[in-house]
């Protein structure tokens, strides 16, 4: 049997955010209160970790986030009945959503502390949610309050954010990242040290390249893509094979609670008990179904967007090599390769390399382009002078 962990204060799992936490102490503690936050931070920084760590101090028992208190406990496994939690693995948050959160927002909560209203994806709110939001913002209820996350200020819209307090995370260094690994999932100092380079700041990240070898093979599979693109046909290849790996990794993240979904639609309609479809079936089935293909788009976006980080650390590495600049190299196990690279090319060049691969993820992004189209387009541009040295 293992052990059981230990609690821990909710603010442990917020790395390298002192003065964030510092400050949402105070404000749990009533020194700065207010009703609308908005957490914003780079990928990975812990936007929606710091947003449910104040929600569980502003319930907690001793006001201070102690992690050993029933309302702590609650809140982090999601079932505090005054905490709501909005995230979505669609493309969009919709209106519906919005009003649905807005009308449990205008209630008492049901303890005497706060309702608290937690948006994970606010840059994915559509037009008409915003509005539904920001009438609920602009006239909050007495013991309402709504924390919003997003990637940056310029994700919201201005007349929301302008009825916010702003929390601003920062990406942790790689020495704050490999220390929260060791001290939380027992791995070795050097596996922690990789892991928390590789992972470029991410802390969900860094905990998977830790804990899977998988993950991590996965990965070196991308990051040496770079060295063998010397060819059309090989950045062909390469882009066919990003793809690929995306693709698998969606599928199974999402095959198994496809499946859980299906089956509990028919649990709820007496299709397995019945051994008939009502007529209400169909239309629950399509729905879900039109759900689900939107959630696998979105997962496999995901796994690419991850896949293109991945290969622009390597071109970030020789633009260090090639200035020679001082310290560990993101990919420094492949610290030859990336040295190969830098001599086959300029900075200038690698620079260009660098803007092919956010503009791949621009045009899928945010234009909708087709992957498989947008990376076979990135790679050509990453394409390596074969044999040649400078």
């Amino acid at each position: 049997m293992s052990a059981v962990q230990p609690a821990r204060p909710v603010w442990d799992d917020l790395v390298g955010q002192g003065p964030v936490v510092e400050s949402l102490r105070r404000a749990a503690g009533g020194d700065g209160m207010t009703h609308a936050w908005l957490f914003t931070g780079p990928p990975g920084s812990g936007r929606s970790n710091a947003a449910v760590a104040f929600a569980a101090a502003l319930q907690c028992e001793t006001r201070t986030g102690c992690g050993t208190c029933k309302s702590c406990h609650t809140v982090a496994t999601g079932s505090h009945a005054d905490v709501r939690m909005v995230r979505t693995q669609k493309l969009s948050i919709g209106v519906d959503e919005v009003r649905d959160l807005v009308r449990r927002a205008a209630l008492s909560p049901a303890g005497d502390r706060w309702q608290i209203m937690i948006v994970e994806d606010s840059d994915r709110l559509t037009d008409p949610a915003c509005n539904a939001l920001l009438k609920a913002i602009e006239e909050p209820t007495p013991r309402t309050v709504w924390l919003l996350c997003a990637p940056t200020t310029e994700d919201v819209l201005p007349t929301i954010r302008s009825r916010c307090r702003l929390v601003t995370l920062t990406t942790p260094t790689a020495a704050a990242v490999a220390d929260f690994l060791v001290r939380t999932l027992d791995v070795g100092e050097e596996l922690a040290a990789s892991a928390a380079r590789a992972s470029q700041g991410h802390i969900g990240r860094a905990r998977a390249l830790a804990r899977d070898e998988e993950t991590r093979r996965r990965r070196r599979e991308i990051v040496q893509m770079p060295a063998r693109m010397t060819s059309i046909g090989s950045c062909m290849a390469a882009a066919t094979n990003v793809h690929a790996i995306a693709k698998d990794e969606a599928e199974s993240i999402t095959a198994d609670l496809d499946a859980r979904e299906k089956k509990e639609l028919d649990v709820a309609y007496g299709v397995v008990e019945r051994g008939r479809r009502p007529r209400e079936y169909n239309p629950a089935l399509s729905t879900l179904e039109k759900d689900q293909k939107t959630r696998a788009k979105r997962r496999v976006l995901d796994v690419v967007d991850r896949c293109l980080m991945d290969l622009a650390s390597i071109y970030r590495d020789a633009i260090a090599c090639s200035v020679g600049a001082a310290g560990a190299l993101v990919n420094e196990e492949l610290r030859d390769e990336v040295s190969d690279i830098a001599r086959q090319t300029t900075p200038e060049e690698l620079l260009v390399m660098i803007d092919a691969i956010f503009t791949a993820r621009e045009q899928m992004l945010e234009f909708n382009v087709q992957p498989a189209l947008a990376l076979e387009s990135m790679m050509v541009a990453l394409r390596l002078p074969s044999g040649a040295t400078r």
